[in-house]
């Protein structure tokens, strides 16, 4: 076990960007390296699992150290949450949670469910320093993180260079990562600053999501389908991609259904008999 300082019972990470959650998760775990963490994953658009009440309560035989991160927590409804405030008040010494609060922001504040916000545990976090809040990045962010990030990498861009880059880019963490790391690549061994022409390659278009498509249809949101198809460069190979797979959807119907009647309902996306 480590001799430093005693860590957080357990930690709420305020955040929209999942890889800022991510990079701010391994900082707080860097200070107890000498233990040997064990990770244990739960989404927060699913009701916790009777494994996860185990493992937020109970003591191991083996005396393992265990983290549980709970993805976007705050989706858990105020009956859920009630339990899990009960079971804080006498947390685990061999488990440390970590609820990964993935909210939005409004006027430099988070839009955190009112059910969270009255707990006793928030609170009792709030006191004790356990609750780290970041509201991603911005605009005003952006560079700041830019830079930040390339020093880590050994990156130098030209003045013009920078500027560029960080316009051709969204406030997303992930997003900045990935760009930053096709320069690195580029500038592989070279020493040199990033230059403007390098940059170019740093052109960035979002992925479009198939299943949001899908989700889309399934809701009759036409106008939401097309844009989601619209993200991205390769929109009509997407669009093509998506009919096919309807098209084998449609036909396994039909022999699932064999002999009977199936029609496509003229207001919903959704398959009757």
């Amino acid at each position: 076990m480590s001799t430093g300082p005693a860590r957080p019972g357990f930690s709420f990470l305020v955040c929209p960007d999942s890889r800022l959650l991510r990079a701010q998760l391994d900082t707080q775990l860097a200070a107890y390296a000498a233990q040997d963490w064990e990770r244990h994953v739960y989404w927060g658009d699913e009701e916790p699992p009777p494994r996860f009440w185990e493992q937020l309560t109970l003591q191991g035989l083996f005396g393992t150290s265990r983290v549980l991160l709970l993805r976007q927590a705050n989706l858990w409804p105020a009956a859920v949450w009630k339990k899990i405030s009960q079971a804080l008040a006498r947390p685990s010494s061999q488990c440390w949670p970590f609820f990964c609060l993935e909210v939005s922001w409004e006027k430099g504040q988070p839009k955190i469910p009112a059910h969270l916000g009255k707990l006793r545990c928030m609170a009792f976090a709030d006191s004790q320093g356990w609750i780290w809040r970041n509201e991603g990045l911005t605009e005003r962010s952006l560079k700041r993180h830019v830079q930040q990030r390339s020093r880590q990498l050994g990156l130098t861009f030209e003045a013009d260079a920078l500027e560029q880059f960080c316009a051709s880019l969204p406030p997303d963490a992930q997003a900045v990562e990935n760009e930053l790391e096709k320069l690195a690549l580029l500038q592989s061994g070279k020493g040199t600053p990033v230059t403007v022409a390098m940059t170019a390659t740093a052109a960035w278009s979002p992925e479009c999501n198939i299943f949001s498509c899908i989700r889309h249809m399934e809701a009759g949101n036409l106008a939401a389908v097309w844009k989601e198809l619209a993200r991205s460069k390769s929109g009509d190979s997407l669009l093509f991609s998506l009919l096919a797979l309807l098209a084998r959807d449609l036909r396994l119907l039909w022999q699932l259904n064999a002999g009977e009647k199936v029609r496509l309902h003229p207001n919903e996306a959704t398959f009757k008999q």
